[in-house]
């Protein structure tokens, strides 16, 4: 990786595994401007914690157009000025959209996807967060935001679950897998040093990096 331009850097992985944070962190190393789902912005988001099957579709669907107009900064910006830093990669909308709507709703997600013509630019590099279900959960309820109060365990392992389906496949891009189950980039200096270091090496195919591995 360039170190004095990241290009476009996306982290992903499921709700409570820090992405967003690691995000922000990166984009303020590199300089680059970061690019953050606002999930504050949805108005149908808490009532889809409180009665997914009613609200899947309008959620999916503002969550979509919210992260086309993103990336469409992307590709009117000059990217080789600085890069971007993002916390969501729209290639994996489909992944909730498969999780939470039913056939016929699928169906017209996939019409409206297919006729916004997208053209999506490909990362440099993706930093994709694992942690085990009991960890996530955890999290979520910590940072104590009171509708996520509702995500139910099942949810989380059928998100878990569709995630680790999508990256075993992925190859558009450098992929680094990280294990975040108890590596702490908000609290712990050191631990985001080490991450960052191994970050930087990347220049393309698929790597892991597992901090509990390394102390053993």
């Amino acid at each position: 990786m360039n170190i004095n331009n990241p290009g476009y850097v996306v982290v992903e992985g499921p709700i409570g595994v820090g992405k967003t944070s690691l995000a922000m962190r990166l984009s303020e190393v590199f300089g680059a401007k970061p690019l953050l789902e606002h999930p504050e912005e949805n108005p149908f988001l808490e009532r889809f914690y409180q009665s997914r099957k009613s609200f899947a579709l309008p959620t999916q669907l503002f969550f979509l157009f919210q992260r086309a107009r993103q990336i469409e900064q992307i590709k009117q910006s000059d990217m080789f000025s600085s890069g971007y830093v993002s916390d969501f990669l729209l290639d994996k909308d489909k992944l909730f959209a498969r999780a939470n709507l039913d056939d016929d709703e699928l169906r017209l997600y996939e019409q409206v996807y297919a006729q916004m013509s997208l053209n999506l630019p490909v990362p440099d590099l993706v930093i994709y967060l694992q942690a085990p279900v009991d960890v996530l959960h955890e999290r979520v309820r910590r940072r104590g935001v009171e509708y996520e109060r509702l995500i139910e365990r099942d949810y989380l392992q059928t998100l878990v679950d569709a995630y680790t389906q999508f990256f075993h496949h992925y190859t558009a891009a450098p992929l680094l897998v990280v294990n975040a189950d108890r590596i702490n980039i908000v609290d712990r200096e050191a631990d985001f040093q080490t991450l960052l270091s191994h970050i930087r090496k990347i220049r393309s195919g698929r790597h892991f990096f597992n901090p509990l591995a390394a102390n053993l």
